[in-house]
């Protein structure tokens, strides 16, 4: 068979492989659904610091919160008939907190409020919730200089993260996100680099050829 004719079919399977890999990542991205911060209500926890008593306090006081929330807010569809709900239930989400406490044989001072906080970017599946500034139950245990945890109360999406563990520092949630990105952007430019090197080859051979 002729040179050019190996040199040529190669180089055509050569670029339908990396015009299957380009098009498969850009459908990976376009499958994903991003969620604003006017479309979810969070809840985040605040340790009173990293030491082993108080990441423990932290847990128990998840898992009681975010059950009964999980209860009142399953069934809602509506984001505003949710944030209704939970403002109405605070001062029992309150006394859960203290009742856990006391409990525990702990006096530790305590906030809980219905605010807003500023939350990093977070992947559940294909749904991204995105960066930005969402209406939140904040919880506050003694100086909240620990670790803190969070997760999507509205809709109930805490149970992947309590699956999962303790949800990472913000800041490296963030950061693991944002390389996660980067690496596939990468993978892209160097195919396509590889293919105007490749392409560069054979124009030469062919250009010698002639």
């Amino acid at each position: 068979m002729n040179q050019k004719v190996v040199i040529y079919l190669l180089f055509s399977l050569f670029v339908l492989v990396l015009s299957y890999e380009s098009q498969s990542y850009h459908a990976a991205l376009a499958h994903h659904q991003e969620v604003g911060e006017e479309e979810a209500i969070r809840l985040r926890i605040l340790a009173n610091s990293d030491a082993i008593k108080d990441q423990m306090v932290k847990r128990n006081i998840r898992d009681v919160v975010n059950g009964q929330i999980t209860e009142w807010v399953t069934g809602l569809d509506d984001l505003d008939d949710a944030k209704q709900m939970i403002r109405e239930n605070l001062p029992k989400i309150d006394r859960m907190v203290e009742s856990e406490l006391a409990a525990l044989g702990l006096e530790q001072d305590y906030t809980v409020s219905f605010t807003q906080a500023q939350f990093p970017t977070k992947l559940y599946g294909n749904i991204v919730y995105q960066a930005g500034i969402y209406d939140t139950v904040l919880i506050t245990l003694g100086e909240g200089n620990g670790e803190n945890w969070w997760c999507v109360l509205f809709p109930p999406l805490c149970f992947l993260d309590m699956a999962s563990g303790d949800a990472v520092d913000a800041s490296d949630e963030e950061e693991t996100v944002e390389e996660e990105v980067e690496e596939e952007q990468d993978d892209v430019v160097v195919s396509l680099f590889i293919v105007e090197l490749f392409s560069s080859i054979i124009e030469r051979i062919f250009g010698t050829a002639s």
